[in-house]
């Protein structure tokens, strides 16, 4: 018999595998033609061409896409969906078979590795139970290697308070800052408005950390 932890894992992929059942890539309401903050953050952590990085809840993002065509060679998506993985390798074409790909809860990830860096647009904003996001810095200290990077983003305190039928939690850097503890160093932070495909604009915070001693 599965344990409650199975079925809420189940829940949720349920629910991911059906609004990727019926949702355009193009047209959900967090799609970006460019993730011009992502890119531009990533660059700024300084990791090299060579070094790891993982996108959890990537789907089908653009951001692998162009981290390949910026040079990039050692990349990897986790996401709970299969639907979503499949729309994201049919993005990426053929260079999907030099990616990785992950279909897994992260609250429950267990890795066989570790990455340099840690991208994460909109997982953990969905977290509103604070045992799921003690899971989740589990999942971020098991699978970030010492000296990492993590960048998160997350609706910002004026940013919408549910998406695609889920309530969600929205956040200051500071915020986040005490959510992921000392042992995470905030280096930069900054809001953005991002316009939805249907032209409303929801407000974003991303936060670049550095994993400390």
């Amino acid at each position: 018999m599965p344990d409650e932890g199975d079925l809420i894992a189940r829940s949720a992929r349920d629910h991911w595998d059906a609004i990727w059942g019926k949702a355009d890539p193009d047209q959900v309401s967090w799609f970006e033609p460019r993730p011009e903050v992502s890119l531009r953050l990533i660059e700024e952590s300084g990791v090299a061409s060579r070094d790891a990085i993982i996108d959890v809840g990537g789907g089908a993002s653009l951001l692998t896409r162009q981290l390949v065509d910026a040079g990039y060679e050692d990349l990897t998506v986790l996401d709970i969906s299969s639907r979503g993985l499949a729309a994201g390798r049919d993005r990426v074409g053929s260079a999907a078979r030099d990616i990785e790909w992950i279909q897994a809860d992260l609250l429950r990830f267990e890795p066989a590795r570790e990455w340099d860096l840690w991208h994460d647009r909109a997982v953990f904003h969905f977290l509103t139970e604070a045992a799921d996001r003690e899971a989740y810095r589990g999942a971020l200290r098991r699978t970030l290697a010492a000296d990492g990077h993590v960048i998160l983003a997350t609706f910002g305190p004026q940013g919408p308070t549910r998406c695609s039928g889920l309530d969600v939690r929205r956040y200051s850097a500071d915020m986040l800052a005490d959510e992921l503890g000392p042992e995470f160093r905030v280096v930069d932070s900054l809001v953005e408005l991002h316009a939805t495909p249907e032209d409303a604009v929801q407000q974003f915070l991303y936060a670049r950390f550095r994993r400390v001693d």
